[in-house]
């Protein structure tokens, strides 16, 4: 199904307007069988229809939800996913109050996160209340939480590399650990799921995402 849609959901999205960003296969914290899919729109697109365009209504799909993210910080283009690894999907929930702090926080963190560890972050993007699906779940607190709800995506090499940046080493992981954990501090919730990205060969700031 993973190839089914790559090709043909990305060539619907295509279509309609918009990019196929990155379909993931879940590793841990969600099942096996739930693919995550991001796309990218360069007009705003209602998430039931983004999801429409990738799915086509395909029989073996038994459950869908979509939500419209906005970008934030990162990412600062639409370029598709290709590098394997271990991505890591965060949500927050964040009083209003407290947003621009957390935002200042991943400003200052990520590049000694990156360096540390050989690691990406690949965005953070802002929900924005257009979704499909259930009204509540427990995957992105949507209908749960209130305040700003947003998602982070991040890239490790490996699983080891993810459990080895729980771990810091030395005054300078210590420093980047303590600004990434005060962000726990500014919320009301967070949940996270890693999963791998999936790739043909295995097979801008105004965007819109789903």
């Amino acid at each position: 199904m993973a190839d089914r849609l790559t090709l043909d959901g990305g060539r619907r999205i295509t279509e309609a307007g918009g990019t196929l960003y990155g379909i993931f296969r879940s590793q841990i914290g969600r099942p096996r069988d739930e693919l995550q899919i991001l796309t990218v729109w360069s007009q705003t697109k209602r998430a039931a229809d983004a999801e429409n365009a990738l799915l086509a209504h395909d029989p073996d799909v038994l459950l869908a939800s979509s939500e419209l993210l906005l970008p934030t910080l990162r990412p600062t283009d639409t370029t598709p996913l290709s590098r394997q690894g271990n991505y890591a999907f965060r949500w927050f929930a964040t009083p209003p109050e407290n947003w621009p702090e957390f935002l200042d926080l991943c400003a200052e963190a990520w590049p000694g996160f990156e360096a540390s560890y050989d690691s990406q972050v690949i965005g953070l993007w802002q929900a924005v209340g257009d979704r499909s699906g259930p009204a509540t779940d427990e995957v992105t607190g949507a209908g749960l939480q209130q305040g700003v709800r947003s998602l982070l995506l991040t890239r490790r090499p490996n699983l080891a590399m993810w459990e080895r940046s729980k771990l810091p080493q030395g005054f300078e992981e210590q420093a980047v650990r303590d600004k990434l954990s005060r962000r726990y501090d500014l919320c009301d919730w967070t949940v996270v799921s890693t999963a791998t990205l999936l790739t043909a060969g295995d097979r801008p700031d105004t965007a819109r995402w789903t």
